[in-house]
């Protein structure tokens, strides 16, 4: 058993040649069932677990894609934004258009500037009476006890 061994790990001696044990190449009967076992479990356990992992990372890509800092929902969230946006716009220039309209009319109009001068200075022509109305109250037009 002792000259198996040491044939194993030397290599072959020649007995009585005198020569050096030679190393052996690499120790294939004492390591052989061993590596094959661990192989085959390496390969059946790891390979389905790899898939699992891939999956698992593809799953996350996917719900990072729609649901991250800039996914699907955010980009949704802003389009409805700039539509919002793009109508407040277009209603803030025609407002200008209007406003722009009313200035030339002021600047060119006599009976613009005219009617201007009466709504908001309170002017009046000659021979003409200004009447102001109070404005009626929320509570003025109730009858008495009907709030309660």
């Amino acid at each position: 058993m002792k000259m198996r061994d040491q044939e194993g790990l030397f290599g072959s001696m020649a007995a009585g040649s005198g020569q050096k044990p030679v190393p052996a190449a690499a120790p294939v009967a004492a390591a052989g069932p061993m590596p094959l076992r661990a192989l085959n479990w390496t390969l059946r356990v790891w390979r389905p677990a790899g898939t699992v992992v891939a999956v698992a990372l593809a799953l996350l890509l996917g719900w990072h894609v729609v649901n991250g800092k800039h996914g699907l929902s955010v980009w949704q969230q802003k389009r409805i934004e700039d539509r919002q946006l793009q109508r407040e716009i277009q209603s803030l220039e025609q407002e200008n258009a209007q406003l722009r309209d009313r200035i030339e009319k002021l600047k060119t109009d006599p009976q613009a500037i005219g009617h201007e001068a009466r709504q908001t200075l309170h002017y009046a022509k000659p021979n003409e009476v200004i009447v102001t109305v109070p404005a009626e109250e929320k509570g003025a037009g109730q009858p008495a006890g009907a709030g309660k």
